[in-house]
């Protein structure tokens, strides 16, 4: 397999690459918090930039890294702003993915399973070596990227706090995380924090219309993807929004279950043309069970995510004892989810069995 061919982990199907986002949406304060302290000399090494899944960190992590690469001493009088000249060279460089100190540290390939290996290894962290020699001949500043961080394994993230403890000079690394919690404490203490928060609807659909996604269906999409276009864009890559309904529907007869509905359910996800359907009716069910348990504690939720949905919430907790059990039901079925996955229970037989244990919770919260 070519280079050319080999997936992007840091690309969201059907969405730009964050290096090709043109603009950022919802995320000033972050942007205000790194321009305030590059405006004042208090320039980090390490900048740890947070946040849910898909609101833009990595974009951005590029945004900053581009504006740190083309002289960004020019132009800072007045109302300072990480926007760069697209045809600025350094910025093309980037563009086109060999801006010389530049460097990228993501998943790699291997060439074995033909896959995308599952964490950061530590041969991607000990190029950093040869990248550091290299780049440090012009003397200018170099940025390292690390998407994400919270797939480094041990021997890789030990690398990198090595880099983080003794720093080159003229040298900035950014790494995204989704889950910082996952990092070692010394790489998050050596690190300056940026945190980027969920989006709101309306900057939701200016991202999703930049990114080729506009839709029609924004209370459905606000509500599901929860502030998140990388979710918005999975979901309408996949038919989520009509998968979410249909579960709904089919739960919607609870605390008696429409059988039916639930073996045509689990059938869809079956062979290799279900893969997709899968894996997409295993995250709208965790979804819903948390949607249930917030209802328990918050009340019947204004926005819903499909027709009938709030009323369903509501019937199903109407208090914080339900409440508790269906957050705890949500636990046992992401445990029950991760081990069926990682020993290939049929998905037919998966997705059954959770449908019938939130019938089971469903029968024990009405009796109670």
């Amino acid at each position: 397999m070519s280079d050319e061919d080999i997936p992007e982990p840091d690309r969201i199907a059907g969405a730009p690459h964050p290096r090709e986002t043109h603009e950022l949406f919802g995320q000033d304060k972050a942007q205000a918090d790194f321009l305030d302290a590059f405006g004042v000399g208090r320039m980090h090494s390490g900048w740890l930039i947070t946040g849910p899944r898909g609101v833009g960190k990595a974009t951005l992590a590029w945004k900053i890294a581009t504006f740190l690469l083309t002289d960004p001493e020019v132009g800072l009088f007045g109302d300072p702003t990480l926007a760069v000249d697209p045809e600025h060279p350094d910025a093309r460089l980037i563009q086109s993915g060999a801006h010389p100190r530049l460097s990228l540290i993501r998943r790699p390939w291997d060439d074995k399973t033909k896959k995308l290996k599952s964490e950061i290894t530590v041969d991607a962290v000990r190029n950093l070596k040869i990248f550091f020699h290299m780049s440090s001949a012009d003397g200018g500043r170099r940025v390292v990227i690390v998407d994400a961080a919270d797939e480094l394994n041990r021997n890789a993230a030990n690398a990198i706090l090595k880099e983080l403890e003794e720093p080159p000079a003229n040298c900035t690394m950014l790494l995204v995380a989704h889950q910082p919690s996952r990092l070692l404490p010394t790489i998050r203490s050596r690190c300056r924090e940026l945190r980027c928060a969920r989006l709101s609807a309306a900057d939701l659909q200016s991202a999703l219309a930049q990114a080729g996604h506009p839709s029609e269906q924004s209370e459905s999409l606000a509500t599901l993807a929860g502030g998140s276009a990388g979710d918005a864009i999975r979901l309408l890559n996949h038919d989520g929004l009509a998968l979410y309904a249909e579960l709904i529907k089919t739960l919607d007869r609870l605390p008696r279950m429409d059988r039916p509905a639930a073996l045509r359910l689990a059938d869809a996800c079956v062979g290799k043309a279900g893969e997709v359907r899968f894996g997409m009716t295993l995250d709208l069910i965790d979804l819903f069970l948390s949607r249930t348990a917030r209802a328990g504690l918050m009340g019947e939720p204004t926005a819903q995510g499909a027709p009938g949905e709030a009323r369903l919430l509501a019937r199903l907790a109407p208090d914080d004892r339900a409440a508790r059990r269906w957050a705890q039901l949500q636990q046992d079925l992401t445990d029950r989810s991760r081990h069926g996955r990682a020993v290939n229970l049929d998905p037919a037989a998966l997705i059954l069995d959770m449908i019938f244990k939130i019938e089971e919770t469903a029968q024990a919260t009405a009796v109670a």
